[in-house]
């Protein structure tokens, strides 16, 4: 599995979050402040100041959310989650085709995550474009629902023709570089937890979780 999309915060939440970034209109800034020289040229939209009381306090909630979901942490097997952002586009505002920093001064980026906070019938257009060998993954999610993806890949963000579009994105640096032996893992994690659920405890599962601890220590950094 290339990409993850699931429920992180239930909507009530995540229109509480949105309801507290509209209120505030002193910490928003120009998006192409935080973009690499390339990337910049694309981009066009306002985005929360890191630095600002807001924008610290509701990153640290939706870290918290991130360190205690066990889907997620068995997916992106994560060393720490970095760099979120809240930010908004209004009409005609979007981002360009672009790939993601592989370093930032807050760590290694390994997967990029989006999570949708405004409703998604309240806005047109904006769909975060994946590039894939195959095709082009078109996603507008529901408030509160997070895609995580490799930030290895080419996306973009659609621009917006109605509406307004508000997000959190970040990143993660996973102790497992590597997207396909990160998807090896995921899978035999989850296969190993499907089976305890159903048969419950036994010595040939012990072994299988055996070689999956073992196989994250060996390729882990």
């Amino acid at each position: 599995m290339d990409y993850l999309i699931h429920q992180l915060i239930d909507k009530k939440s995540a229109q509480l979050i949105a309801e507290r970034l509209l209120s505030n209109d002193s910490s928003w800034e120009d998006g192409k402040k935080t973009a690499g020289t390339h990337a910049a040229k694309s981009k066009n939209n306002l985005q929360l100041d890191r630095k600002s009381k807001l924008s610290l306090a509701l990153s640290e909630k939706v870290i918290n959310h991130l360190n205690t979901d066990p889907l997620i942490k068995s997916f992106a097997i994560p060393k720490k989650f970095h760099s979120l952002m809240f930010t908004k586009s209004a009409k005609q505002q979007g981002y360009g085709m672009h790939v993601d920093n592989p370093y930032m001064s807050t760590g290694r980026s390994d997967l990029s995550f989006t999570l949708f906070l405004s409703d998604q019938d309240s806005y047109k257009g904006g769909k975060l474009n994946i590039q894939t060998l195959q095709e082009n993954k078109m996603i507008k999610l529901s408030a509160g629902e997070i895609i995580i993806y490799p930030s290895t890949s080419l996306h973009c963000v659609e621009k917006i023709t109605e509406g307004e579009r508000l997000v959190c994105v970040g990143w993660i640096e996973s102790y497992i570089a590597s997207n396909e032996e990160r998807n090896f893992l995921f899978g035999l994690d989850a296969g190993a937890k499907g089976l305890l659920a159903k048969h419950g405890r036994s010595p040939e599962l012990d072994l299988i979780f055996q070689a999956y601890s073992n196989l994250l220590r060996r390729l882990g950094d």
